[in-house]
């Protein structure tokens, strides 16, 4: 383990790397099942920012980091597996909403249950008290990334 946390590796990395895990095991989690749905890990991506209320294409394509007409294209192709709808928002006549079908929601339940059985595995690998410490600091507020570039030292005077 390094002794400073400049000589780490950036948690940006070890965070987008635990990202992949989750979702590739959730993703390989889906591929056991029978049911004849391919859940791609583009989708279980998108799906996991879904929020219960719905989202517009627009704002999912904010919160996972990707253009609009390729959230677009992950909406489209979840609404051919009838996971979710596009529907009228009704606070913007302008907008739509992507929200989970039945079989999107029952599917959501599934995998709640999924990532249960993946943090426990993984407390069995790291162990409990890591797992709790990790939940807890992520859970923390973190304040704005705004705030948190003010508060770096002054990159220009090196």
């Amino acid at each position: 383990m390094s002794s400073s946390l400049s000589e780490s590796e950036p948690l940006i990395r070890l965070l987008w790397r635990a990202h992949n895990w989750f979702r590739a095991a959730l993703t390989a989690a889906f591929e056991a099942q029978e049911d004849g749905l391919t859940i791609s890990a583009a989708h279980v991506t998108l799906l996991s920012q879904l929020p219960s209320e719905g989202a517009s294409i627009a704002e999912l394509a904010r919160r996972l980091g990707v253009s609009a007409p390729t959230a677009h294209q992950w909406v489209h192709e979840l609404v051919a597996l009838g996971v979710v709808t596009v529907e009228s928002d009704p606070r913007s006549a302008r907008s739509k909403l992507v929200c989970l079908s039945a079989a999107g929601a029952q599917r959501r339940t599934e995998t709640m249950q999924i990532l249960a059985g993946l943090e426990t595995a993984l407390a069995e690998r790291v162990g409990v008290d890591a797992v709790r410490a990790l939940r807890a600091a992520l859970e923390e507020p973190w304040g704005s990334p705004e705030w948190a570039v003010a508060e770096l030292p002054d990159l220009s005077t090196r």
